[in-house]
Parts: structure tokens; C-alpha cells; sequence
């Protein structure tokens, strides 16, 4: 089923055929609340020790408040990494865990080790009770280590929860169970000079994989490197060594191992936008921020962040100064280490839909008894159709830059053609108008002067300002132009490249349903689980599944469904489907020039494996209430304006990680909300 879009780069074709109907979203900044579930699957925000409620704050409307009050999970939580304190702890071969826990719970950690195999362990998790002593917490935390390498302790204070480690879980799908249970031993014990090398591996392409992983897992605590041996290789990991302490002084050394993790909440604002506001005002780097996901700029949004070389009493002085534009912190604490890109479970969403109306109805406020009933019937079908048939994942407006007149799929593919000229030329090209920014943009295309620019550029702009001051040191030709691009943080420069790999799977799922339909069939990749592997750790990507290509009996049995088809992103690892959608995407690759492209860009320190995207996604945990809105048309009561009803859409749900709540709605309303 397809209609006429609007949304840029994204097709419409759709996997319900309810009639949906028109509504209008972010009429306010309240209305698009996005809050990040974190890898615990605990909301950000709803840690009872956080400088502001929820409830309190001027961004929540009463019905918000109390739909939240009946969400609010793990009160109390403090994830600091307590056993990473330095204190006198005896040798690990020394612990008994009947001794520490108590033999009655030690044999029911037991057990749950043993059932991790026949189950989800992603769910799953086991409570070991509680610990006032922080000495003995910290006892706890080692010795589970080093009996059980596979798991992962978290403080919820004063009780400590146990769950399998997702990084082992992940290792363990690249080499043997024991060998990932040796390297988490050898990475906890921390020897310094110490080494690791894995079996033999005569597998170039699996040794890459590896390499990979570590690099991505444990960069900043290991180097690797692959040796021949009498014929066979193998890959070797040895521990960094720690500073130069002949030339940096103790102070300095403790300095730069300070990290400090909080929530932002922000409104209106870029994440990189708010970042690099808050660096210019502590004096460090934007790139000294990590964090797991960016979210949306029209909405308030509440995310974890972590800023190196900062301290917690430090970041708390500066927090009044970052309220004046509109950058809100709490749960400032000392942690152990930075975030990771990507480790969350997804983003719950407090949204509301307003002037609702069926489809065919052009005013925006029709109103009466039989119109509302029609609308709430319509609203209910629609929600119940996504609740249970998901909806197409594709990548949402914002992942292009919607609006823009040059978007970042297009300077995606000019970096990945390493036209470093091109790509950043396309970077500035102006928006309609003579806004500011825009004015600076075509000054720089018309005079090609970065120092002028950049002193046209406003302050907000962090990417075109940090962009335009490697231009005016290194020069706008070839070279300089790839310094600009090394200017911005990884995470920026890799986002155009996979805007253009989002572009085309967009195009891909929809020639997809729009050809073979809504059946899974022969030649479609799909996830498979195999007894002791976890499935699908979300809706959004995934390099990690067991990827089966369907067979002919397996069409005809019907043994797949549409929900379990997968579709590749295109990169230098993936395999592509063996039907005819295989065939459209390297069709569609050379369209652009990029029939020989191996998805790096080395100069930019870039490379693209690629993953697997799910063709559908669920909504979780949805719930929804019509409300009723007065407002009067043609002014105010003074100047005789009529009274006018219309219905508006509370609704919230949670995504996983990568997901669209714009796309998910598109969905339910059949139309660009």
C-alpha cells in the first residue's frame, strides 16, 4: 500500500491497511519528549536522587506526570562503578563465594549461570541481595569476576544484580567459549606487561572481525596485533602501557582519568550544538563528551553523557550557567569509564498528537458528537493494527536533515568517492532565505575565504565554525579540505556516511514490500537462533546475527515471517539477499559510482561493516487517550471568536535503539505527521 510523501528519503509504503487520519506533531516543545532507556533498560530520568522531578519541572503537563507515575522504574539506582575504587582487596584465588554471599545464594548463582544457555539472558538478571559495606560490595564485585568472567555486576544501592555480560556474549560468537573467558580474565586482572594471544586463526577476514571488536570494546585498554608462527596465525593482545609518568607529572596523569557521567536534559537544541557549549565553558574538547545516541532537536530529550577530565564538583558549579541555555544536568557522579556509542536499549516517547481529524477533512478543527466518535474509532484502529503489525523501520526524516537543500546523504556519498572538495562545498551550501548562517554559507561559496566566514558564522553553528577553522589554517584544497572533516568528532563524520547507507535501505525495503510483498521469501536473509545465542538485541541494527538465507521449501512451509526478514546495510562485511533484491542493491550502488566502493575512507579514519536492519518494528509498552482541546477561532472572547473542539492524541510507547517514533506514527496516521 503506498501514498504520496513528503518526507524526504523516506518511501511510503506501509504494512497495515487501516485508514489512519491527519494530525499535526511538536505544536510545542512538550509535546515530543524523548527519554533514553539505557542497557539496563532503565529510563534515564527516573532515578529518585536526580536534582529536578519529573513532576515539578515546568516541561511536564499534569497528565504527563501521572502517565509517568505509573513508569518510574529502579528508585534509588546509582550505577557507579564501585568496585573500580581503590582500595586493599585480597588475591582473587582467595575468594569463596559460600563465604561472601552465603552458600544458599552462591548455589542460586549457580544455577542462573546454568540457565543462561536455555534463555534470554538479555532479560535476564538475578538479584544477590543486599550490602551495606562497600568493602564488601567491592569483594562481591571481584570475585563474581573472576569465577564467572561472563557476567556483569550492577550496584542499585545497597543491593547488587548480576546479568551475562553483553561484550563476552558478543566475543563469544567470534571465538571459543573458553577463549573469551581466558581475554575477560586476563582484561580484569590488569597485569601490567601482561599479554593474551588467541588460537590459531587462518581466516583473514575472521581475524579482522576480531580485531574489530577489541578495537571497538577495549581500544583504550589494549592493543592488538596479528603474528605468524610456524605457519599459523594468530592474534596477540598486549596492554597499553600507562602514560609516560618521566614526563607527566601524578596530577596531571589523575586528571586525564576523571570521568564524570550525568543526564542532560536539553530543549530545542542539537546534541553536538549542546555539547559544544558545555566544552567552551569547561575548557576541554568536544570530543572529551561521549554519549550513546543523539536525539532530536525539536524536543525536550533526557540522555546519558559522560565528559572526561571533569569532576563532579567542577561540572556541578557550571549548571546554573548552562540552565540559561536550556541544558539541564542531574545525576552528576564519578564513573569509571566513557560511553559507548550504541549502548542503549532504545528511547521511550511522551508525545502528543494535536488537531486531529479523518482523512478528506480540511478543517483542522471540525468538530461535533458524530466527527469525535469517527476519530476515536479511527485513532483505536490504528494503534491496535501497529501494537500488533509493527511498522516499517525505516530511518526517519532526521536522519537526512530534513528541510535542508543539501542533505547529509548527499555529502555521505561524496566521502565515501573521497571527493573531500565536493563533500564539503555540498556541507555549506546555503539554506532559502538570508538567515545568518545561510549569509555565511554563501559568502564561503563565493569567496572561498574560511577566516571571513568563520567570522560570520554564528556561535551556535559548532560544526560549520569547527569545520571553517581548519579550512583557514590548513587551506581549502584537497588536503585541507580532509583536515576539516578530521576536525569534526568520529561520530560526526561517520553519521554522513550512514545517512547515505540509510538512504539506500529506505529505497531497499520498499522496492522490497512493493515487489515480493508482505511474505517472507526465497532468497530473503533472516535471523535464526541457535540454542546458547541471544536473539536480536533490538529492532534497530544489528552486526551480530546468525543470518540464514531463505530456501524454497521454507517460503512454500511459510517458516519465516515478514517481522523476521532483514535487510543489509551496505558495508564491507554484510552479505546480501540471494533474489532479486540482491540484484537492486549493487544496480543501485553503481547508480552512484560506487560498484568497486569497500566502504573505508582512510583518510578520515573511516570504515563502514555494515549490519542488519529488521524490515519491521514494534512499538512497546504503548499506551494512549484522546483528550478534548477548546480554542477559539478568529481571536479572542473580546472580538466574538467561536468556540472550536478538537481532539488531540497522548500517547507514549518505547522503541528500541535506531527506531523512528516519527516513522512509528506515519504508520498509525498514514500520512507525514
Amino acid at each position: 500500500m503506498k501514498q504520496d510523501s513528503d518526507a524526504v528519503n523516506v518511501p511510503a509504503c506501509f504494512v497495515s491497511s487501516h485508514e489512519g487520519f491527519h494530525g499535526s506533531i511538536k505544536n510545542f516543545i512538550k509535546d515530543f519528549v524523548v527519554t533514553e532507556i539505557d542497557i539496563n533498560g532503565h529510563q534515564v530520568n527516573t532515578v529518585a536522587d536526580k536534582q529536578t522531578s519529573d513532576c515539578s519541572s515546568s516541561y511536564k503537563t499534569s497528565a504527563e506526570c501521572k502517565e509517568n507515575s505509573h513508569s518510574l522504574v529502579s528508585q534509588g539506582t546509582d550505577f557507579s562503578a564501585e568496585y573500580g575504587e581503590d582500595i586493599a582487596l585480597p588475591s582473587p584465588e582467595t575468594f569463596d563465594l559460600g563465604v561472601i554471599l552465603g552458600q544458599s545464594v552462591s548455589d542460586e548463582l549457580e544455577q542462573f549461570v546454568l540457565t543462561l544457555k536455555d534463555e534470554n539472558p538479555a532479560k535476564q538478571e538475578l538479584s544477590l541481595g543486599s550490602f551495606a559495606d562497600k568493602h564488601h560490595r567491592a569483594n562481591v564485585h571481584r570475585a563474581i569476576r573472576h569465577r564467572f568472567p561472563f557476567l556483569m555486576t550492577v550496584t542499585i544501592q545497597p543491593e547488587i544484580r548480576v546479568r551475562e555480560d553483553p561484550d563476552y556474549r558478543e566475543l563469544s560468537q567470534l571465538v571459543t567459549e573458553d577463549e573469551a573467558e581466558d581475554f575477560f580474565r586476563f582484561i580484569d586482572a590488569k597485569v601490567q606487561g601482561s599479554s593474551y594471544t588467541f588460537g590459531p586463526d587462518d581466516s583473514k577476514e575472521h581475524r579482522t572481525a576480531v580485531h574489530h571488536f577489541l578495537s571497538k570494546r577495549f581500544g583504550k585498554l589494549v592493543e592488538t596485533k596479528s603474528f605468524n608462527d610456524k605457519g599459523t596465525t594468530a592474534i596477540s593482545v598486549r596492554l597499553r602501557e600507562r602514560g609516560r609518568p618521566k614526563k607527566r607529572c601524578a596530577d596531571e596523569r589523575k586528571e586525564e582519568e576523571v570521568y564524570t557521567a550525568f543526564i542532560l536534559c536539553k530543549e530545542n537544541l542539537e546534541t553536538l550544538e549542546a555539547i559544544s557549549y558545555m566544552a567552551a565553558a569547561l575548557g576541554v574538547l568536544p570530543s572529551d563528551f561521549t554519549y550513546a545516541g543523539i536525539k532530536d532537536k525539536r524536543a525536550i530529550t533526557y540522555q546519558s553523557m559522560v565528559i572526561k577530565k571533569v569532576s563532579p564538583q567542577r561540572l556541578k558549579e557550571k549548571t546554573f550557567e548552562f540552565e540559561k541555555r536550556g541544558i539541564h544536568l542531574s545525576q552528576i557522579h564519578s564513573v569509571s569509564e566513557p560511553l559507548r556509542l550504541g549502548r542503549l536499549q532504545g528511547n521511550h516517547f511522551d508525545l502528543v498528537v494535536r488537531d486531529l481529524r479523518p482523512h478528506g477533512t480540511g478543517d483542522a478543527h471540525s468538530s461535533g458528537a458524530h466527527t469525535h466518535t469517527r476519530l476515536a474509532a479511527l485513532v483505536e484502529e490504528a494503534l491496535e493494527n501497529v501494537k500488533a503489525r509493527g511498522f516499517v523501520n525505516y530511518y526517519g526524516p532526521q536522519r537526512f536533515g530534513s528541510g535542508q537543500s543539501v542533505q547529509s546523504d548527499q555529502v555521505g556519498l561524496a566521502l565515501l568517492k573521497e571527493d573531500m572538495v565536493s563533500a564539503v562545498r555540498l556541507f555549506f551550501t546555503p539554506e532559502k532565505g538570508d538567515d545568518p548562517p545561510s549569509h555565511a554559507k554563501r559568502h564561503f561559496l563565493q569567496t572561498n575565504n574560511a577566516k571571513e566566514t568563520l567570522a560570520l558564522m554564528p556561535l551556535s553553528k559548532a560544526r560549520e565554525r569547527l569545520m571553517l577553522r581548519a579550512l583557514n589554517r590548513y587551506g581549502t584544497g584537497p588536503d585541507g579540505c580532509t583536515q576539516a572533516w578530521l576536525s569534526l568528532p568520529h561520530s560526526m563524520r561517520v553519521f554522513y556516511l550512514h545517512a547515505y547507507c540509510s538512504r539506500v535501505w529506505n529505497e531497499a525495503v520498499a522496492h522490497r514490500l512493493s515487489t515480493l510483498g508482505h511474505r517472507a521469501k526465497r532468497g530473503d536473509l533472516v535471523w535464526v537462533e541457535k540454542k546458547g545465542q541471544n536473539k536480536l538485541e533490538d529492532a534497530g541494527e544489528t552486526c551480530s546475527a546468525q543470518i540464514h538465507v531463505v530456501t524454497d521449501q521454507e517460503e512454500q512451509e511459510g517458516i519465516y515471517t515478514l517481522g523476521q526478514v532483514l535487510l543489509p546495510m551496505p558495508g564491507n562485511t554484510v552479505k546480501y539477499p540471494e533474489n532479486a533484491i540482491g540484484t537492486w542493491y549493487q544496480e543501485r550502488l553503481t547508480r552512484d559510482g560506487l560498484s568497486d566502493c569497500r566502504f573505508r575512507v582512510s583518510s578520515l579514519k573511516l570504515n563502514l561493516p555494515g549490519c542488519y536492519r529488521p524490515l519491521l518494528a514494534f512499538p512497546r509498552n504503548l499506551r494512549y487517550q484522546l483528550q478534548r482541546e477548546t480554542s477559539r477561532e478568529g481571536g479572542g472572547e473580546a472580538s466574538g471568536g467561536r468556540k472550536q473542539d478538537s481532539l488531540a492524541l497522548a500517547l507514549s510507547f518505547d522503541l528500541d535503539s535506531s527506531c523512528y517514533a516519527t516513522i512509528c506514527l506515519r504508520e498509525t496516521m498514514k500520512c507525514d505527521p
